[in-house]
């Protein structure tokens, strides 16, 4: 037994999230476990020090389960179980749409919960999975409205599939739209299937919002759903079932790269949004030896940014020149303990919604740091994110 076995004994497992560009792990996807270790006691209820509120739902009746609190339970064991990993990758965690629209209380919980694993809102891209009958759909668009204010990430699942009414995404504004699993894998073979899922792609990317692609188990799978426009994907052929985050990953690359379609509003320019990464954030406290750390577990991280307490910004550690700095002469002993914004650079914020090649034409000002990653923020100035230049450059190209 693996000393990985011990520390997460059927918790949780975890699916990386692939960048299909640059075959970089940028989040991790964790699920509680079906049952937590009889030898760690019944898991702890988020919900429990929240019922007596005059205004909370009352609880369910005795002898009958609690959906939402264990929907809750489920979501901030798998949040806790990554921090005993040690993991700094962007989180996402689904939850059932009920769950989102029972009430305040409920997603009161579920931040506290989250909170107590160590993690900012911004760290986290909280899925809303599953179908749901129209009438909760006001409910679940102001619970999703609300988290994202508070400045979580927010995303919505099984798209093609699951009933969630289009003209949601536009009241919602989500961060990422996930395919319904089946969809994505029977593209390849399934002309229909395949025009549905580029279709789907087409209206993500005229949202500014991201797609991706679960569940894929064959290289011509993921070949074809990036061909359709799908950056981001996971699944079987991607990461076995015992990977954990700082294991590779195994993108399959064509033969021949085709040249990428254009996409029939091209001629307006994509957004700096469609090239969005999620970013490993740190608060601008943080240590030398805490950066060294975050960067020693991912190797395809190439920045890091120090947020303040409000998630802006304060500063970006760029990856070479971060290690180059501590790898001088006395180097770790000067640094390790000291704030780890010494060896930062100011950070290069640019709005989501700016062209991409307004977004280039910036990056180029600086000669010194041309190829830095640019940090984009929200209208209210908070880090959703990072873009690499060279993603940039290739995505502009003819």
């Amino acid at each position: 037994m693996s000393a990985l076995d011990v520390l997460l004994p059927a918790r949780a497992v975890f699916h990386p999230v692939v960048d299909l560009g640059s075959g970089a792990v940028v989040a991790v996807e964790a699920h509680a476990g079906p049952t937590a270790d009889p030898s760690a006691g019944p898991l702890p209820d988020p919900a429990a020090d929240l019922r007596p509120d005059p205004y909370a739902a009352p609880p369910a009746p005795a002898g009958r389960p609690d959906p939402a609190a264990h929907d809750v339970r489920r979501a901030v064991d798998a949040a806790g179980a990554a921090a005993e990993l040690g993991t700094r990758l962007p989180l996402l965690v689904g939850l059932r749409a009920e769950t989102l629209a029972a009430g305040e209380h409920v997603l009161s919980a579920l931040h506290r919960g989250l909170g107590s694993a160590g993690r900012r809102p911004n760290e986290i891209i909280l899925c809303a999975t599953g179908g749901f009958p129209p009438g909760i759909r006001p409910a679940v668009a102001a619970a999703l409205g609300g988290l994202r204010r508070a400045g979580y990430l927010v995303g919505l699942a099984g798209l093609g599939a699951a009933h969630a009414p289009l003209d949601l995404l536009a009241d919602v504004a989500p961060y990422l739209l996930k395919l319904d699993a089946d969809l994505a894998r029977r593209t390849p073979g399934e002309p229909r299937r395949s025009a549905l899922a580029g279709s789907l792609m087409d209206l993500a990317h005229r949202l500014e919002t991201h797609v991706l692609a679960p569940g894929l188990e064959t290289q011509d799978q993921v070949l074809h759903l990036r061909g359709l426009g799908a950056r981001l994907a996971q699944g079987p052929v991607l990461a076995g079932p015992e990977w954990r985050p700082g294991m590779p990953v195994s993108v399959p690359v064509a033969a021949r790269e085709e040249p990428a379609a254009r996409l029939p509003y091209a001629s307006l320019g994509p957004r700096v949004s469609e090239f969005t990464l999620p970013a490993i954030t740190l608060p601008h406290t943080a240590t030398a030896d805490e950066v060294l750390e975050a960067l020693n577990a991912e190797s395809g991280v190439t920045s890091i940014v120090l947020v303040d307490e409000r998630q802006r910004p304060y500063a970006t550690v760029d990856r070479t020149r971060f290690l180059l700095r501590l790898s001088g002469p006395y180097g770790h002993a000067l640094h390790a303990a000291r704030p780890a914004a010494r060896l930062a650079d100011r950070p290069r914020p640019v709005p989501r919604t700016v062209p991409a090649v307004a977004a280039l034409r910036a990056a180029g000002r600086e000669d010194e740091r041309v190829y830095d990653d640019l940090v984009v923020v929200d209208e209210v100035g908070r880090c959703l994110g990072i873009v690499r230049v060279a993603d940039l450059i290739r995505g502009l190209s003819p």
